[in-house]
């Protein structure tokens, strides 16, 4: 029998996941609408799944972990970088007061689009281009989130954060030795601690 959306809450639960904000808004965005069509039957698979140009949906323990170190509070203003197949960046329109979104593909923002649109997901914004520069027309960011991994922690990003801001990005060279770590922006500067081990596509700066 294929997953379903309530078994899937109850293992984000067991495996650690915690704020109830976060839970609610994994069981109320429908992942379902975001997997290829083949892999529908999949989707509340607590697993990643590929998406078109290369890319895949985020397990959803990373989804839900990454949103709870954003630490969201209602009105806070988001930039994500990776729009992908869009179900991170439903995630944080279910947290935030507004997301901006940066993808560098222009299938999946135009299929991501489409969803936001179909979801009535009003209170996101998006771009297509490098986001490896964030988007400083916007900035600064109350929080900011990156789901594709950069080779060394991204200063660029960090500089768009507001003081006390807070910045959740995967960091490595390879595959192989990526964490996640939380980034918290200070007036003098930052501090950052990894808190998982993940693997994630490389960030490719244009």
């Amino acid at each position: 029998m294929p997953a379903s959306r309530p078994e899937l809450v109850e293992d984000l639960v067991t495996l650690g996941v915690r704020s109830f904000k976060v839970l609610e808004a994994m069981a109320t965005v429908p992942r379902d609408r975001f997997v290829r069509h083949d892999l529908t039957a999949r989707a509340w698979e607590n697993v990643a799944l590929p998406i078109d140009c290369q890319q895949t949906i985020s397990q959803p323990l990373v989804v839900a972990l990454m949103s709870e170190r954003l630490d969201l509070e209602e009105g806070m203003r988001v930039l994500e970088i990776g729009t992908g197949s869009g179900y991170q960046t439903a995630i944080l329109a279910q947290l935030a007061g507004h997301v901006w979104t940066i993808e560098r593909h222009d299938t999946l923002l135009c299929q991501a689009m489409a969803r936001f649109a179909e979801l009535n997901l009003e209170n996101i914004t998006c771009r297509l281009g490098d986001g490896s520069f964030g988007w400083p027309e916007e900035a600064p960011f109350d929080r900011i989130m990156v789901t594709a991994a950069a080779a060394t922690m991204p200063q660029p990003l960090i500089d768009q954060l507001v003081p006390g801001g807070i910045m959740v990005v995967p960091v490595g060279g390879t595959v192989f030795d990526q964490k996640l770590y939380h980034v918290r922006r200070f007036d003098s500067g930052h501090e950052s601690h990894a808190f998982l081990d993940v693997r994630f596509v490389p960030l490719v700066q244009e």
